[in-house]
């Protein structure tokens, strides 16, 4: 089996949880195990009422950033949370809330996207990269 590749996922803008929801689908395309770490703003993405919602970008996107994601919406590119759900379908790919995270903002499971698989540890997490790969977004 090959190391899983794992994602901390820390920010909830749209370009950086795109990114994150592409590396994950190629990641199951290829038969590659996926873990998923939402931590704060990343967490907050995952909310029921807010998953796959517009959000704000990057500072670093500026306006044309902006105008060249709005032109990939318009012209059919599926949104983040989509991706991470064809991922799901592509592979073993697993999302896990942190725990700590889910303490400070006062969350419970039920406040998170279904595609949301439950709540880790970091210890837990940490152990189950193993060697693999741990991508920071």
């Amino acid at each position: 089996m090959d190391d899983p590749l794992s994602i901390v996922i820390f920010s909830g803008t749209d370009d950086r949880l795109t990114a994150a929801s592409v590396f994950a689908a190629g990641a199951a395309a290829l038969g590659r195990p996926v873990r998923i770490l939402l931590q704060y703003w990343g967490l907050e993405a995952f909310r029921a009422d807010r998953s796959g919602r517009g959000s704000a970008l990057s500072p670093e996107a500026s306006t044309s950033g902006a105008a060249a994601l709005n032109a990939a919406i318009a012209a059919g590119q599926v949104n983040w949370a989509e991706t991470f759900r064809m991922s799901k379908e592509l592979g073993e790919v697993e999302i896990h809330a942190c725990a700590q995270s889910m303490e400070i903002l006062k969350l419970q499971p039920t406040d998170l996207d279904p595609m949301v698989d439950g709540v880790e540890g970091i210890a837990g997490f940490i152990a189950a990269a193993g060697s693999g790969q741990v991508l920071f977004i």
